[in-house]
């Protein structure tokens, strides 16, 4: 038998393949149902005028996903962070944008695990029931980017409350939220014992607080990704809104970093099934010279690469499901999931592009806004060189680099 005879390998099962994990498929069937009410020239639409997905967002709501990881007790399903994973993972593959949802997922982990038990009586309930949207949060800042220590936004004790003041950047869908997660310095940087000390988390109530202390201002990106840059002057927030310990909130932010690097994971890992799904459907019907462009090695061969690393991301991210479900330490997994799905996603939109040829920039076969789409996860919510940073300092015991 010589070395290229390939009869011994089974050919029986034609693409596409069974990508996602066998896991909740009663879930992934409601959700891709669900999904079938948008179909892609909703999103072509929403895309072209910039506007929020509102109606998709009161389906999922109603539907009862974006309270999937709110434990029962508040209204919530209780699932583990896999069920919510594959909630996002089948949005994207259907060629949707969990983007416009997906934190009030991850947002509310800090808010449960360490926000006091009036705190969550008063406001998970509500946010299970979709009464209240929890999906902005106010980390990052022009001058600081992803140096989250050396944020400049302060909140100073006044009273019965904290007086705010600062900016924050790329807060995403806060003209959409009712609340906001904030972190804010609350003990000045050359004052605290330990470097991670000194900044504090707050629930604002934006609802109560947009002309009185806050301006929120639309950021138009390539994508339509509803982010924004918040000013905050002179914001005064009642100290029963601060969550947990003061001082203690970067800490508590680095807790809900593994889940929300997951469940983008998850999507990276959708927006691939659905490129690589769209690129086998036109290379197999798109005929030049005679024959179908997808007879060409030249068209094979990359989305053979791409369906390899999706298959593999997908591995990574059932295994930093598993460890963070079980409790585990998962920084290293959760940061593999996030890096090698977002390469797969990117590797999976540049084949379907490629693909496509010129009809790929074309508005109305959906691949130049899926692709604009997927290229946003190569930098947030961080960016795959901190991530290869982290894996070199943590993992391989390298020297730190910054």
């Amino acid at each position: 038998m010589g070395i290229t005879d390939l009869s011994i390998i089974d050919t029986s099962t034609s693409y596409p393949m069974p990508l996602e994990s066998q896991d909740y498929q009663e879930i992934r069937e409601a959700v891709r149902a669900l999904c079938a009410r948008f179909p892609n020239d909703y999103w072509r639409l929403k895309d072209r005028d910039r506007a929020y997905p509102s109606e998709f967002v009161a389906a999922l709501t109603e539907a009862g996903y974006l309270a999937a990881l709110i434990p029962e007790a508040y209204g919530g399903s209780g699932l583990p962070l896999a069920a919510a994973a594959a909630i996002l993972e089948e949005i994207q593959a259907s060629g949707g944008n969990g983007a416009a949802c997906h934190a009030q997922m991850y947002t509310m982990g800090t808010l449960l695990r360490h926000g006091n038990a009036a705190q969550r009586e008063k406001y998970l309930p509500d946010i299970a029931s979709g009464a209240l949207r929890l999906q902005a949060f106010g980390v990052t800042e022009p001058t600081s980017g992803t140096d989250t220590l050396s944020l400049r936004t302060t909140a100073v004790r006044d009273g019965n409350g904290y007086r705010v003041n600062g900016q924050k950047v790329w807060t995403s869908r806060a003209e959409h939220s009712d609340l906001m997660l904030l972190l804010a310095r609350t003990t000045p940087k050359d004052q605290v014992a330990r470097k991670g000390e000194g900044l504090s988390v707050f629930l604002v109530d934006l609802r109560a607080a947009v002309g009185e202390g806050v301006t929120i201002r639309p950021l138009r990106t390539m994508m339509n990704h509803a982010t924004t840059e918040v000013f905050f002057d002179e914001l005064l927030v009642p100290a029963e809104n601060l969550i947990g310990e003061e001082g203690q909130g970067f800490r508590y932010i680095l807790d809900g970093m593994n889940a929300e690097r997951i469940l983008i994971a998850a999507e990276c890992l959708g927006d691939a099934r659905w490129f690589l799904e769209k690129a086998c459907a036109y290379a197999k019907e798109r005929q030049v010279f005679g024959r179908p462009i997808g007879q060409n090695q030249g068209i094979q061969f990359p989305l053979a690469r791409a369906y390899s690393q999706l298959q593999a991301a997908q591995l990574m991210v059932a295994e930093a499901c598993r460890l963070y479900d079980g409790g585990a330490r998962c920084g290293e997994q959760a940061n593999l999931a996030k890096l090698l799905a977002a390469d797969a996603s990117w590797a999976a939109g540049e084949a379907c592009l490629q693909t496509h040829g010129g009809y790929g920039f074309a508005e109305e076969f959906d691949v130049e806004r899926k692709y604009r789409e997927a290229r946003l996860y190569q930098v947030a919510p961080i960016s795959t060189n901190l991530i290869l940073s982290y894996l070199s300092e943590h993992v391989l015991g390298l020297p730190r680099s910054y």
